[in-house]
């Protein structure tokens, strides 16, 4: 059997980026005069930084014109970058888990909804780049979750195989895209989701990342 590859999600399932996401918005709409965003801003970040910037507009019924909301995703990029890992921090348990899954002859990978090079400078930043043999973003392929296509460029960007992969999440959008490309999903019930997890029919819900070793070895376990 080829090496299992475990495929992670970013954003509220790695680390918490929520503090760090919420403060360039309400940094973005003070500068630009915009009413300040309010309403559960911390589940709407799945979607990416352009949605969220739309969503937060769409609360406040502020509209503007596609080239506005380019506008303001420059912007949105130039401070988040300046201000990564202010205060975003992995979740607890985070390591070891991946320590556990690395001795097992795991490879790991991320897929993610943000730029490439913010995925990386992130989890660089937090010391956490080594561990994962790709790091994926939307534009590493010109695609986007939930299309599975982009978890298949994924696995094979790591070096391993659909057939023995695994997925680990936070929200519909990840779990829709196992789902499409017939692999297993374990969704944490920590992360960033307007729909819970319970309500997604995931394969696992993990409520920490102790457990997840013990998920992974359930799920891809060979059938006897």
């Amino acid at each position: 059997m080829a090496a299992p590859t475990i495929v992670f999600d970013l954003d509220g399932t790695l680390v918490d980026t929520a503090p760090d996401l919420i403060a360039t918005l309400e940094a973005l709409f003070v500068r630009e005069g915009l009413p300040a965003p309010d309403g559960e801003l911390r589940n709407m970040i799945g979607g990416g930084a352009r949605r969220l910037i739309e969503r937060a507009l769409e609360r406040k019924n502020v509209k503007t014109s596609a080239d506005g909301v380019e506008r303001l995703y420059a912007g949105f990029i130039e401070h988040y970058t300046a201000h990564i890992a202010d205060r975003s921090r992995p979740f607890p348990g985070l390591e070891p888990a991946l320590d556990a899954l690395a001795a097992a002859g795991c490879r790991l990978a991320v897929c993610t909804n943000k730029l490439e090079f913010l995925a990386v400078r992130l989890l660089d930043t937090l010391g956490l780049a080594r561990r994962f043999a790709a790091i994926c973003g939307q534009d590493t392929f010109g695609l986007q979750k939930p299309d599975p296509e982009v978890l298949r460029r994924t696995v094979a960007r790591a070096g391993g195989k659909m057939r023995c992969a695994l997925m680990v999440g936070d929200s519909e959008t990840d779990i829709d895209m196992a789902r499409e490309a017939a692999i297993p999903v374990v969704a944490v019930d920590f992360g960033y989701t307007e729909t819970p997890v319970n309500l997604l029919a995931p394969d696992r819900i993990i409520s920490r990342f102790d457990d997840l070793p013990a998920a992974v070895h359930e799920l891809l376990r060979p059938p006897r």
